[in-house]
């Protein structure tokens, strides 16, 4: 499997995209489409592209348009677009730059200004998407953080609501950490915690947002997913953690569980509610799973 960085040759000419793939080929992947259309399908089957470079003059929809659909969609307005074009007035550079394309380069091209900028492109599309993780991720244990989870449930909560499906949460909160940290030191309780996000993670599906949202907190966004499924789940993670032993340490951990309310709510709302289960948990002795219905 070719796990290099991709750039995607788009061009009705194949004699231009045969120039371009093998001036580009020994550094990058190269996807190819002949047409805007199937640019598009492309990108559609979740292909995974880091930069675009995109012939303006093509029948039936034009680099314009095409530029125009990526900007439309969330998952490929962040795709780079470089414009590689005969159409050599300042207009059509300008107006290809406000569509939000990154670079224009005219043709006939010069070789080694196509392969720096396409080079200087790749690696800013690389150093965005590192700060990007940085942003959404828990440096310790590299499970989404509290800013990620806000941002999604909001998301996940509306689509929840509009197709009628179940949406469960999950808190979970170590126990006594204060303690651990105090016996066995930052090192020990940082282990602890990096332990049982790796637990968190194996026990969860790929659609599950698992992340940290303070010191020795954790919150699970299931979708699809009633309360006694997911409380079920609770119990299997409740079991897992008490068995790991994280550098020989013992370890419990205490959830509280509960269910988006089909009448529709705020995340905050949904997540006081989990919290509250979570409460009960803590002062039903800890190590256990407590749900809370909606109807409650």
């Amino acid at each position: 499997m070719d796990n290099r960085t991709s750039v995607l040759l788009v061009d009705d000419v194949s004699f231009n995209v045969q120039m371009l793939a093998e001036l580009l080929k020994d550094d990058y992947q190269i996807l190819e489409a002949s047409s805007g259309k199937a640019c598009l399908e492309l990108l559609e089957k979740n292909r995974s592209v880091d930069l675009i470079l995109l012939d303006v003059e093509m029948p039936e929809m034009d680099g314009y348009e095409v530029c125009r659909c990526l900007q439309r969609e969330e998952k490929t307005r962040n795709i780079p677009v470089i414009f590689v074009t005969a159409r050599d007035n300042e207009e059509d550079e300008e107006k290809g730059l406000k569509l939000g394309a990154v670079d224009y380069i005219r043709k006939p091209f010069s070789p080694a200004i196509v392969e720096a900028r396409v080079k200087t492109q790749i690696t800013l599309k690389q150093q965005c998407d590192q700060l990007q993780r940085l942003a959404m991720h828990d440096q310790l244990t590299g499970l989404y953080n509290r800013h990620y989870l806000i941002d999604t449930a909001a998301r996940k909560i509306a689509r929840a609501l509009r197709h009628k499906q179940g949406l469960s949460l999950i808190i979970i909160d170590i126990d006594h950490f204060k303690l651990i940290n105090d016996q066995y030191g930052h090192c020990g309780g940082d282990a602890v915690l990096r332990d049982i996000a790796a637990t968190l993670l194996e026990l969860s599906r790929t659609e599950d947002i698992v992340s940290r949202v303070g010191g020795e907190e954790f919150v699970i966004l299931l979708e699809h997913c009633d309360i006694k499924s997911a409380e079920n789940k609770a119990e299997l993670m409740r079991e897992a953690i008490e068995l790991r032993k994280p550098q020989g340490i013992s370890v419990t951990a205490s959830f509280g569980v509960t269910e988006l309310s089909v009448n529709g709510e705020g995340f905050i709302k949904f997540l006081d509610r989990s919290d509250s289960a979570l409460y009960q948990a803590k002062n039903k002795g800890r190590n256990r799973v407590e749900i809370i219905e909606v109807n409650e």
